[in-house]
C-alpha cells in the first residue's frame, strides 16, 4: 500500500498542483506523521523519518514544519525545548 501511495504522489508531482486536493494531502501527512511519532514512541527508538536523506529538499522540510509548528500553535522555543529531549537509540540509519 506504502508503494502505491509514493507512486500516487511521485504521479502527482508530475501535474499541476490543484491535481491533488488539499484535503487528500492533509490526510495522508496526517496519517504518516502520527504513525511516525507511534511507532517512535512505542518502540523507543528513533528512524530516518524520509525515505533517503536526499528524498526531500531544505525548503521542503522548512515549508512543511514551519506550518506544521503553526497548526498545533507551537514556535520555535517550543520545539527547541522538544529538540533538546534524549533519544532513544538509532538503528543502523546513521542518526547518531
Amino acid at each position: 500500500m506504502a508503494e502505491d501511495l509514493a507512486a500516487f504522489a511521485q504521479a502527482a508531482l508530475a501535474g499541476p498542483p490543484d491535481a491533488v486536493s488539499d484535503e487528500t494531502i492533509q490526510a495522508l501527512l496526517t496519517a504518516g506523521l502520527r504513525l511516525y511519532a507511534w511507532k517512535v514512541e512505542q518502540q523507543q527508538r528513533h528512524f530516518l523519518p524520509i525515505t533517503t536523506r536526499n528524498a526531500v529538499t531544505p525548503t521542503d522540510v522548512a515549508v512543511t514544519v514551519t506550518e506544521l509548528l503553526r497548526a498545533v500553535n507551537l514556535n520555535l522555543f517550543d520545539l527547541s525545548m522538544w529538540a533538546d529531549r534524549p533519544r532513544y537509540s538509532a538503528d543502523d540509519t546513521g542518526i547518531p
